[in-house]
């Protein structure tokens, strides 16, 4: 049997020659501005410890909704990367693309990263799939068709999230771009990367930042000396991360939050877009034997993209994997 008729899949990506470098494509789509102008309409979602998450809808307009041929109950729910949230030019992209392909969205900040810090000592983490299961639960009061995607860590999130457990009946396809779904592979090899000060460092000082402000509100459980000599994924994670949301160290962690373990599970049409020149993406973040023993599961590998990036100038700076999403979105998220 010829391997494309199996869900790992040719990818169509091809970016100018120019493009065709992992580290361009991803400070490129990081640091080029899209100026995508989308609005959300804000709420908060209470949860049952307490604490809360901050939300983002953006519905069709009226004149949207009288040009569809169904109801308007159809809703992808986006879920950002580590340290990021709903303003990120990702988020916003891939919501304003969504909506004209007829789609309602609804974008949530994990906890720690909206405007507002979260209550509780605790803030969010890779395989943090509960306050997910909130979200969608919520989502699914007002929308009977629910499809996710998720970005980088966001990513590993949702396709955890499917594979874990039986997902809620609403949900009917996902998408996952850049996810390192062996997150000790990926963190260790940012931990040695040789450019390692472009890409983890700013995530490392972003989490510190972070901790020091919980540690402000929480003195007897958060002890913070000699935080600013951490250099490393590993480090933080052992210190932090994994305390913090009941793990036993960072391999505990990094173990029990990885999302290709269940990845064999996943039954509702899922899309994972790995670029193979993605410099925080490791060999094992390519799962080829689980997307060929799943035919729920569609492996897309383009040779280059780079990390979020996938930019080909077609339509300027938007992003390839916008239009692949809602291509995959549309051809298998129907009823």
């Amino acid at each position: 049997m010829d391997s494309y008729e199996m869900p790992v899949v040719a990818s169509r990506f091809c970016p100018p020659f120019f493009l065709c470098n992992g580290h361009v494509q991803t400070v490129l789509s990081a640091l080029w501005p899209r100026g995508v102008d989308v609005e959300f309409q804000r709420e908060r979602l209470e949860l049952m410890d307490g604490d809360f998450v901050d939300l983002g809808w953006r519905p069709l307009s009226a004149s949207q909704a009288r040009q569809r041929s169904t109801a308007a109950d159809r809703l992808v729910i986006l879920s950002h990367g580590l340290e990021g949230s709903s303003d990120a030019g990702y988020i916003r992209g891939m919501a304003a693309k969504l909506n004209s392909a007829g789609w309602d969205v609804l974008v949530w900040d994990f906890r720690g990263c909206s405007q507002e810090m979260n209550r509780l000592p605790r803030f969010y983490h890779s395989g943090e799939t509960g306050d997910l299961g909130a979200v969608i639960d919520f989502a699914a009061t007002s929308h009977s068709r629910i499809a996710l995607v998720g970005f980088s860590l966001g990513g590993n999130l949702i396709l955890k999230y499917l594979g874990e457990a039986n997902p809620h009946p609403a949900i009917v396809g996902a998408a996952a771009i850049s996810a390192p779904v062996e997150l000790g592979a990926t963190a260790r090899a940012l931990d040695r990367h040789w450019a390692r000060w472009i890409y983890r460092d700013s995530f490392i000082k972003s989490l510190i930042a972070k901790v020091e402000a919980k540690a402000v509100r929480f003195p007897d459980e958060i002890d913070v000396s000699g935080i600013r000599k951490i250099r490393t994924f590993e480090e933080f994670d052992d210190r932090y991360t994994a305390p913090i949301h009941g793990f036993r160290d960072a391999e505990d962690y990094w173990e029990k939050s990885s999302a290709r373990q269940y990845l064999h599970r996943i039954n509702v049409p899922t899309l994972i877009l790995n670029a193979c020149d993605d410099p925080l993406l490791t060999p094992e973040s390519f799962p080829v034997a689980e997307a060929e023993g799943n035919r729920s599961l569609f492996l897309e590998m383009p040779k280059w993209g780079g990390h979020l990036g996938f930019v080909d100038l077609v339509r300027g700076i938007e992003p390839w994997s916008e239009r692949r999403v809602v291509e995959f979105l549309t051809a298998n998220g129907r009823e």
